[in-house]
């Protein structure tokens, strides 16, 4: 019997609410179990871009989720083995938080967590233009483990939409975790 992979979502206030759904919707489409913590601003960006319902209709497709708050979740424990994690989208506040290991929420606790068990952390660090602190705190991050993975459009693809951006963004995010999973972003097969 196969194990499904154990991925935990975080989404914080950042703009770019629609990548963790999406990121969301396709693991659970391809029957991983999914853990998702939401930031209170995660919370109110979601809803304003996303509508009103949408972290209903999220928390209704996530396998489990997790308040906030909740730092005492199974999430928060090294011993909870996950397949890695994702941040989408990382506000600087979380990736200021993530990157000096101030674990004062169960988004950046279950973050933590991942870089001392050695488990991929995958953030889409969501801010432009960037000062030198966001590239330092990037820096800080990628040094102690995690992949800083802006959500940057893949234009040599044309999207012809933004759902096409949000679609090649999420899968791609996915991508760098390496699940045993059905290949995701369509791989770039060279130029003409």
């Amino acid at each position: 019997m196969t194990i499904p992979a154990r991925v935990v979502v975080g989404i914080s206030g950042a703009s770019g609410a629609l990548l963790g759904i999406r990121i969301v919707e396709i693991l659970a489409a391809a029957q991983c179990e999914t853990h998702l913590v939401v930031s209170r601003s995660g919370e109110r960006t979601m809803a304003h871009e996303a509508g009103t319902d949408a972290l209903q209709r999220l928390r209704s497709i996530a396998t489990c989720w997790h308040p906030i708050d909740h730092v005492g979740a199974t999430i928060a424990s090294g011993s909870f083995r996950t397949a890695g994690m994702i941040v989408a989208p990382c506000s600087m506040r979380s990736l200021s938080a993530i990157a000096s290991s101030a674990a004062d929420n169960l988004l950046v606790r279950a973050a933590d967590v991942h870089l001392k068990e050695r488990r991929p952390l995958v953030l889409l660090a969501r801010e432009t233009p960037l000062h030198l602190g966001h590239i330092r705190l990037m820096a800080a991050a990628t040094e102690i483990g995690a992949i800083i993975a802006p959500p940057v459009p893949a234009y040599y693809r044309r999207p012809q939409s933004v759902a096409e951006i949000v679609e090649h963004t999420a899968r791609r995010a996915i991508d760098l975790l390496k699940l045993d999973i059905p290949a995701l972003a369509e791989p770039w097969d060279g130029l003409a």
